[in-house]
């Protein structure tokens, strides 16, 4: 099997999971109307029971999510409005959406926020609020408590993806220092009744994470912020105004997060309407439509970029080796969020960086083709989603004169992929299920 179907066949396979997960047609499979009832998961609500319906929302897919809110309600919509990243908005009738900085908050971020609790202070008993959750939203929605400023916020932000915290620990100091998040959005609704759509971009679907879950109770503390800062050694790099508020939360001088069981939920439903998983599932029922043996890992892949590629190296080896876990033709699939911890002053993002150590390890080996991506188009601070590469990608990369193991110690895999042209374009994909990742092996060659 010549490479470049290898090649062609990783994007078709990619391309069909991300159409599993686009957000627009997985909200509609949750809602249907008949008549004045409006049915989301089997409940049904009476329209006619509220005075308005509201939609609110943040996240790299809320606008795409908006649409069919917008198809199904039409003009029983008071208003709404939803923070996306620049470049994700689609046209809305009844909804404002207003487009902010991803992944370090800003001031655009702020003023949406700002609005949105405005708006959901206005509220009442008689009112419904809808509001449109995905990844991306703990950067969107951005609203530091009295005594930090969005600077502050954004500091903090920087340091924690920078020393390579994993999004649970990032969005833990997130939830404690912000005004929305932790579920003090829920707080906000409350007395409302608050119905809540979730695009999960966690592992696990852990709905207190995606977004740093500002509709979801939260169990995390203070003292568990502190033990993440101290952790990555970070402490003391923060801005003083952030520990310090976290040491006074520690001593009962600030409210907490709310927790399980408060009045402010009992209001409030949580529904996961899409995942990782079913991008997954989608991409092995193309790959077996293209001919491969398949095998879904895990929808739960984390840990350092870098050594994880190592691993999925390993087992292309293995596969070629003994036909085992699959045999050839194969297609490995799995799914999740990898982390990198920042040594070098370089661009790039984890799919990259992925890309890159998986380059090295399979050097020379033939039909083999090894793909990471992001589902919301985005890796990094870069255009790109992440890279594929084969056995063929260092040789090729000696030729430009790029030394693809100086260029890992930098992190800096977007400009080793670039001049190759290897690096995987979708421009705004409206949607966000975290990444996919692919082992393709093709079948041996005749020797």
């Amino acid at each position: 099997m010549e490479l470049d179907k290898l090649r062609s066949d990783a994007q078709s396979i990619f391309n069909a999971g991300l159409k599993a997960v686009d957000a627009s047609q997985i909200v509609k499979k949750h809602l249907e109307r008949q008549g004045n009832n409006l049915i989301i998961k089997d409940t049904c609500y009476n329209l006619d029971s509220y005075k308005a319906v509201y939609v609110i929302g943040a996240g790299k897919a809320s606008a795409a999510m908006a649409r069919p809110i917008e198809e199904i309600l039409g003009d029983r919509l008071k208003g709404g409005i939803i923070n996306v990243k620049y470049g994700y908005s689609v046209p809305l009738e009844f909804i404002e959406v207003n487009e902010a900085g991803h992944p370090v908050p800003d001031e655009a971020g702020l003023k949406g926020t700002r609005r949105i609790v405005k708006l959901l202070q206005s509220t009442g008993e008689g009112d419904l609020v809808i509001a449109l959750i995905s990844g991306g939203g703990s950067a969107l929605l951005p609203y530091p408590v009295e005594s930090l400023t969005l600077k502050d916020k954004q500091q903090v932000t920087s340091y924690l993806i920078e020393c390579g915290a994993s999004i649970q620990e990032i969005n833990t100091v997130r939830k404690h220092i912000s005004r929305v998040k932790g579920g003090k959005l829920a707080k906000l609704a409350y007395p409302s009744p608050l119905i809540s759509l979730i695009l999960s971009d966690v592992i696990g679907d852990d709905e207190s994470n995606v977004a740093s879950g500002p509709t979801v109770p939260d169990e995390s503390t203070f003292l568990d912020c502190l033990h993440i800062l101290e952790k990555y050694g970070i402490s003391r790099k923060i801005p003083s105004s952030v520990l310090e508020f976290i040491r006074r939360g520690i001593q009962d001088k600030v409210n907490e997060t709310p927790k399980p069981g408060e009045v402010a939920f009992s209001h409030a439903r949580n529904i996961t309407v899409g995942s990782n998983v079913q991008a997954v599932e989608a991409a092995r029922e193309k790959a077996e439509g293209l001919g491969y043996n398949t095998m879904i890992i895990s929808s739960f892949i984390k840990g350092e970029a870098r050594e994880i590629a190592k691993v999925y190296a390993a087992i292309a080896r293995e596969i070629i080796s003994s036909g085992k876990p699959v045999n050839m033709p194969a297609c490995v699939i799995s799914g999740g969020e990898t982390t990198v911890t920042l040594q070098g002053k370089g661009l790039g993002g984890r799919n990259q960086e992925f890309a890159l150590a998986a380059a090295i390890e399979i050097g020379g080996l033939k039909n083999v083709t090894i793909f990471s991506a992001g589902t919301d188009g985005i890796d990094g601070l870069t255009e790109a989603a992440g890279a594929i590469v084969d056995g063929t990608t260092l040789r090729r990369a000696e030729l430009l004169g790029l030394d693809a193991d100086n260029y890992l110690k930098e992190n800096d895999s977007y400009h080793f992929f670039k001049p190759l042209g290897d690096l995987i374009i979708t421009g705004p994909t409206c949607t966000n299920v975290m990444d996919l990742m692919l082992i393709i092996v093709g079948k041996r060659e005749d020797k």
